[in-house]
Order: C-alpha cells, then structure tokens, then sequence
C-alpha cells in the first residue's frame, strides 16, 4: 500500500510571481516564493527602501458575536478583551500543558469583532484549538480562502502605499497610524484592511484584500515603488530580517514543546486571567533548569543553523534553533535555546559547526533595532 501525498496549495498570486521569475519553496503547506532574484538584494532593498511580500499562505479567522472578546480571553494567552478598537495585539494560543500552538496577531474591529491571523502551518491546529472552546454567543469563522494579504515593509514603504493608484479612504490616515493598529480603506472599490505590522524589524504595512483584487494592488504598489526601489522579496529575505529583528518562528523558536517564558515570552500571558487554556499547565510545570532562548553572536563568515549544538567548554548546553550570516551586520548571528546556567548576556559560548567550534557570545535581542 503506498501513501499519498497533498500538493502544495498555490497562493491567488501564483501566476503572477511566475511571470517575476521567482523560485518556490513548500511553506506550511504552501508553495510561496523564497526567492526572485537574490537574498541578499531583497533583504537589503528591505533595510534600505522597500519590500513587497506575499503573505497570503497566513490564516485568518473572523470571530464575532457578544460573547467573542470573551471567548477570546478564554482562548488566548493574553488579555484581548480590554484591547481598544483599532489596536492589534500579539498573542499566543497555548495547549492545556502550557505548550505554544501557535503565535497569533489579533485585531479589534469592533466591541464584538476580531480578526485573529495565524501561521498557515498551525492553520487546523488553531481551528482546533478554537472549536473546542467556542460557545453558542461567539462565531468563528474561517475566512483564509477568500482573503489574500501582502506585506510592504521598509522605510519608503508609508510612502509607496500613499502613492499607490485606488488606495483610497484609509481611515485613520497611514501617516496617523500607530505601531501594531490598523485601519479600513479600499482598493479599486473594494475592501482594504490595512495594519501597521509586519515581521522584518522595520516601518511597513500588512494588506488584506479579496483574492479578485490581490494582483491588481500587488501591481499598483509595485508600480508606485518602482522609484523609490520597491523589490519583490521571497521567504528567504523575511527569514534573515526577522532573525536580525529576533522575532521567533513557529517550527524553530516556538513549538509544544516551549512554553512562552523559555522564549522569552512569559509577558504574554496574562497569569491573572480567571481562565484561559494552558493556565493549569503552566501553573503545574515545573521549568526549573529547562533551556532559555537567547541570541548569539559570532565572528568570521561561518553560522550556526538549526540543530547545531552549542557547548560551554566541553559541554553541549544548548541548540540552535535559526542562524545566519547577519546581511545588514555582516556577522554571524543565531537563537539558540541554552541552559539557563550558559543565557547571560556576554557569555562565551562555541557552535559546532560540522565539527568545527566557532566561539559566540550571548547577545541581547534583537539584534537590529531599526533607527525611528
């Protein structure tokens, strides 16, 4: 008996980043582009100028009714219902050991409106998750199929979007929009959301149309950032930016395995919640000696990657988790999960790197702070 394997879905602008010439690469589930021309030119138009990224392979749930600001607190690791309408907030769905299921943005729409946006590999386990919490005055309702969602990252990218043709009616203005809110406009007549978020550690926005609209303003943005030096960036940019911004990843950063405080995340959760899924777990875990995420540092050409193990002295006391040569610092740099005995900053600390041991020191996340 032989099993059977599930082809990648295609994002609505498939056809599109073909014709841009890009390579594709299995991510959750999708098949998304990691590349058009070089990482490097994409990840340093992103530092310098400006990025267009499809990020249409994330989830979207729409959660409404009277009781959703509820269930969502029951939900969620963190405290959703006293968020503002316009706000975003970023959270964490954890299991009922205390583990992360997945990290989560969500937004207030209204009193009894959210939008929450997940990883597309997490996609079924946060449905999941959702479903066995849900009560009869909340709605979920999973809308990922019907909406597509690009990301325009980089110091010009407030500017392309303003000078982007049938963007209109953005509400509050983007120049008015603050870190982590987000606005309603349109696009060609259409509906537009836009959010002043993103994953590369610089100013951007994140844009959820209908999947007709989604290569109409994927042009019109890239038309508009045609002179202010708007690239097209694939997965392996978003990777080296994020790793450089020390925002963690789901699959390398995160997993059932980590609860939020080795990751540095214990802020989070909202501990004094009545109640809310993983609260038990966390409370009845015992993490005393368990690793802890921390950034690292190296010199010369050669990174830790993922799997690598990092010693003190002869003693393996911790892995990498993700690692690259940092573009924008021109070093090394990874996160790695250490004993807490081997996690303060300035610690000496070697990679073995195929057998060869590459010191590093523990350094304070993130790495890149981009300049206000």
């Amino acid at each position: 008996m032989t099993g059977t394997t599930t082809e990648p879905r295609q994002s609505p602008l498939h056809e599109l980043h073909e014709r841009l010439g890009a390579s594709f690469t299995d991510f959750g589930g999708w098949l998304m582009p990691v590349r058009y021309t070089s990482d490097l030119a994409e990840h340093h138009a992103v530092r310098q100028a400006a990025g267009i990224f499809d990020i249409s392979h994330m989830a979207e749930f729409r959660i409404e009714g009277d009781g959703a600001a509820d269930f969502l607190d029951r939900a969620l690791a963190g405290r959703i219902g006293a968020m503002k309408i316009g706000k975003a907030k970023y959270s964490l769905v954890l299991a009922g050991d205390g583990g992360i299921v997945d990290d989560v943005i969500v937004y207030r729409i209204t009193d009894e409106e959210f939008l929450v946006i997940s990883n597309a590999g997490n996609r079924a386990e946060v449905a999941a998750s959702f479903a066995a919490v849900v009560t009869g005055d909340a709605r979920v309702q999973d809308i990922t199929d019907k909406m597509s969602l690009i990301a325009v990252q980089g110091p010009a990218a407030r500017g392309i979007l303003e000078a982007t043709a049938g963007i209109a009616g953005v509400q509050p203005a983007l120049a008015d929009m603050t870190y982590y809110s987000w606005a309603l406009g349109s696009f060609q007549d259409r509906s537009l959301f836009a959010a002043r978020t993103g994953y590369t550690g610089e100013d951007g926005f994140e844009l959820m149309v209908p999947n007709e609209t989604a290569a109409d303003l994927w042009q019109a943005v890239a038309d508009a950032g045609a002179a202010h030096g708007l690239v097209p960036a694939g997965l392996a940019a978003r990777d080296t930016l994020r790793l450089e911004a020390g925002m963690p990843l789901y699959g390398h950063e995160l997993s059932r395995d980590i609860v939020p405080a080795q990751a540095g995340l214990g802020r989070v959760v909202a501990a004094d919640k009545a109640e809310f899924v993983g609260k038990d777990g966390l409370a009845a875990r015992d993490t005393t000696g368990a690793r802890v995420l921390v950034g690292l540092s190296a010199e010369g050409r050669r990174a830790g990657r993922a799997g690598y193990a990092v010693l003190s002295g002869d003693d393996t006391v911790g892995e990498i988790t993700s690692g690259a040569l940092s573009p924008t610092l021109g070093h090394p740099i990874a996160m790695a999960f250490v004993h807490p005995s081997a996690s303060a900053e300035g610690t000496a600390l070697t990679i073995d790197v195929r057998g060869t041991r590459i010191p590093a020191t523990v350094t304070a996340l993130p790495f890149y702070r981009r300049q206000k």
